[in-house]
């Protein structure tokens, strides 16, 4: 049996995620937007198949020339699959980042989605080596690439006239 709380507490919920809701607005980014905003934070999501199933890490990033810039450790299955390509190609992946505020649920979320290689030119390897710092306790041998071949985004911000910053 529901707890007639339980039920008070949902029902207030629900009333006030319409509220907020009704209070913000989406709006879709250009690619220029989308890509600076990518390169205002450090931290993303990398998306990848593996086993043939959808496999999600966070990672650091960089944006460098357009491209966004992750480094990984050897065994790790991203590099796995780079490195176990015959033919030296790339694989399609999406990484996602954002920065949506918890209270406000205002914010914005990037998606850019491309082919992923690895950086093989020993001078890019150092470059991204001395800029893209591990947190955590891997040796990080490996620093990948991927192509924004398609960019989405997204800025969830409050409407004229409802209070709050936009």
């Amino acid at each position: 049996m529901t707890d007639p709380a339980d039920r008070h507490t949902t029902e207030d919920r629900r009333a006030a995620w319409a509220d907020a809701e009704a209070s913000r607005r989406s709006t879709e980014l250009d690619r220029e937007e989308a890509l600076r905003l990518l390169g205002s934070v450090s931290l993303g999501r990398i998306v990848f198949t593996q086993d043939a199933l959808p496999a999600i890490r966070p990672v650091n990033h960089l944006l460098h020339h357009g491209e966004v810039v992750i480094r990984t450790h050897e065994g790790a299955a991203l590099a796995t699959a780079l490195t176990g390509r015959p033919d030296g190609g790339g694989i399609v992946v999406a990484y996602e980042a954002d920065a949506i505020d918890p209270a406000t649920h205002c914010g914005w979320s990037v998606v850019v989605t491309g082919y992923c290689h690895l950086v093989t030119d020993p001078d890019d390897l150092a470059h991204y080596q001395a800029l893209l710092h591990p947190w955590t306790d891997h040796r990080m041998e490996y620093a990948l690439r991927i192509r924004p071949d398609l960019v989405t985004g997204l800025r969830l911000s409050r409407r004229a006239g409802t209070g709050g910053a936009v």
